[in-house]
């Protein structure tokens, strides 16, 4: 069984990634794989440097994130260019990476793709467990997190779909109000009724 993670900025996926960790489920992570995709000598990486040219990369010869944000932040066609080179490489590493714990056995894996709705990824998964916090909770939290000042962190929340919105099409939710342990209890009887093992 796949199945994706996801949630708002600020929900705790994170510590719901790493609790599955902790049950020796492996954990494929979009983002970090995002990361991973466009370092210098990767495919992903020549393609961006190739249409966005070397004024986006840093002295070192990593691509400096700012500068290319800055750049398709506001342009729609630009931004689709940068997501049509990105998002199938990400893809296509995920589906390695699985096909490799599937190799060593792996009965359950999880996907950590925090933008699976807003991308439409439902067709990578089996089932779709969010974590969900209310949203004063979430505000919080980020500005904690983050330091950062409370139009930011509301103007971040906002360019991500409402949580409230995501509970429709998810299999199961996480309430990640409370506790750690209130979180922790809630997956293990999730993953009990999905008859999902550790491996």
């Amino acid at each position: 069984m796949i199945i994706g993670l996801t949630g708002g900025i600020a929900s705790g996926k994170t510590s719901v990634s790493k609790m599955f960790k902790e049950l020796k489920i492996p954990v494929v992570d979009a983002d970090q794989i995002a990361r991973e995709v466009v370092q210098p000598g990767e495919d992903a990486y020549k393609r961006i440097v190739a249409h966005f040219g070397k004024g986006i990369l840093q002295e070192d010869g990593t691509i400096e994130r700012k500068k290319l944000g800055a750049i398709v932040f506001n342009d729609d066609s630009e931004r689709n260019v940068l997501n049509g080179i990105v998002h199938p490489a990400v893809r296509e590493r995920m589906q390695n990476q699985r096909k490799e714990y599937e190799a060593q056995g792996a009965k359950s894996i999880v996907f950590d793709i925090p933008l699976l709705y807003e991308s439409n990824l439902f067709h990578l998964v089996d089932k779709v467990l969010l974590v969900y916090v209310d949203e004063a909770v979430q505000l919080k939290r980020l500005m904690d997190r983050d330091q950062a000042g409370e139009e930011d962190a509301q103007s971040r929340i906002s360019s991500q779909l409402p949580l409230k919105g995501k509970i429709e099409k998810a299999d199961a939710v996480i309430n990640n109000n409370g506790t750690l342990a209130e979180t922790r209890a809630q997956l293990e009887k999730i993953l009990d009724e999905w008859n999902v093992k550790p491996s």
